[in-house]
């Protein structure tokens, strides 16, 4: 008995430790993470009710602690469901818990039987458990991936000491003459449920967690406006291809544009249309790259296209087929007439032995060439002069 208290007010002690590390995600946009709060809130009231067995009455220690921990179990199943932006089937939980306190009052005092009561409560568990392994997902995301495989091996663990629980109790009612240790199974199946039930809850910490750290590297990599790449992240990205392609030998290229008036429009409409404008481009961008190309914004309305493994004939292809795809018209509404807007496209190729600065800075060359011809058209970068003047000695 005392063996057993000292593993209900452990697990007491981690549930309450839980409690404030889930209260602290509250306010993040991690989505059930309310939920988990609420269940770990009502698992520490029941935990403590089950350690005052004896002293409170049998209703208390019985049904409303048992009761607390199906309404745990649901809420905790609903903050997976929640999290994974699935739908909340609440009526099959609410259903399946009242049916599982139900068979607990009936065996108590109908029908006394421990071992049913266990039975009841169990099922209940063990389903929710494995529902929760089978929601979850298998994913490569490196942020998901150790909180996924942590959540649904605690869940397996947790719904397989549950069924075992009541599989175990359920031989028991049928066949009471089979000569076992009650106590000490007991005592391995309360040992089970101690060691489990914080483990499910801190895989469910993990998830939120990861969840939150996935947006914030998110929004630190990404343009608040357009959603491209930032200009940090777009040049890290350029270093290492630029390193790739000079240790392989691989082609690199490079667009540089940007939307041709833009201080026009803005002037005439305002910067609202403006920024339309700005994620349109970036919308329709993305259509005419490869998933394996990088768009960022640079800054202001200039933008830049990565294309590893492009050579320069696959540059200018794809920069022709950028250019068209942005010579567009934004509508402003059904009885007005649309603003146009085009862009100007520098193209430049990495040559052999060159840095990264110079290729990015013959691609704003060959961009400001594109506007002093005129606009709304590619011009591709010469080579280096250094690199220029050895092709001529050859």
């Amino acid at each position: 008995m005392l063996t057993a208290l000292i593993f209900l007010l452990v697990t007491t002690a981690m549930a309450v430790v839980l409690l404030f590390m889930l209260t602290s995600l509250i306010g993040s946009k991690a989505a059930g993470a309310r939920d988990w709060t609420q269940a770990i809130g009502i698992a520490v009231v029941a935990l403590l009710l089950i350690a005052a067995r004896g002293v409170v009455p049998d209703i208390l220690s019985l049904e409303v602690a048992n009761g607390l921990l199906l309404i745990n179990m649901g809420l905790i199943y609903t903050g997976f469901r929640r999290h994974l932006s699935l739908p909340v089937a609440k009526l099959p939980v609410v259903v399946g818990g009242v049916l599982a306190l139900g068979g607990l009052v009936f065996f108590h005092y109908v029908f006394d039987s421990a071992a049913l009561r266990i039975l009841s409560v169990s099922i209940y568990h063990a389903v929710l458990c494995f529902a929760i392994v089978a929601i979850i997902p298998p994913t490569s995301d490196p942020y998901l991936r150790y909180p996924f495989v942590f959540t649904r091996v605690a869940a397996l663990a947790l719904g397989a000491a549950h069924a075992l629980r009541g599989a175990f109790f359920a031989l028991q009612s049928a066949a009471p003459s089979i000569p076992v240790d009650i106590a000490t199974w007991n005592l391995v199946f309360l040992a089970c449920g101690t060691l489990a039930l914080p483990a499910l809850t801190l895989g469910a910490v993990m998830m939120a967690n990861a969840q939150v750290q996935r947006e914030a590297a998110y929004a630190a990599d990404h343009d608040q406006l357009t959603d491209a790449w930032t200009r940090p992240a777009f040049i890290a990205f350029a270093e290492r291809e630029h390193a790739r392609a000079e240790r392989r030998y691989n082609p690199l290229s490079l667009l540089v544009f940007n939307a041709d008036h833009l201080r026009r429009i803005n002037d005439a409409h305002g910067h609202a249309l403006g920024d339309r404008v700005l994620r349109d481009i970036v919308l329709h961008t993305r259509e005419v790259i490869r998933d394996v190309d990088y768009c960022g914004r640079l800054g202001g309305a200039e933008f830049g296209v990565l294309l590893p493994d492009a050579t320069y004939e696959k540059a200018m292809e794809v920069a022709a087929r950028l250019r068209t795809a942005l010579d567009r018209a934004l509508p402003l509404g059904p009885s007005t007439v649309p603003v146009a807007y085009t862009v100007s496209i520098g193209v430049a190729t990495l040559a052999l032995g060159e840095t990264l600065a110079s290729l990015m800075a013959r691609a704003n060359a060959a961009l400001h060439a594109a506007k002093a011809e005129g606009r709304n058209r590619v011009a591709s970068a010469p080579l280096p002069p250094r690199l220029e003047r050895a092709s001529e000695a050859l």
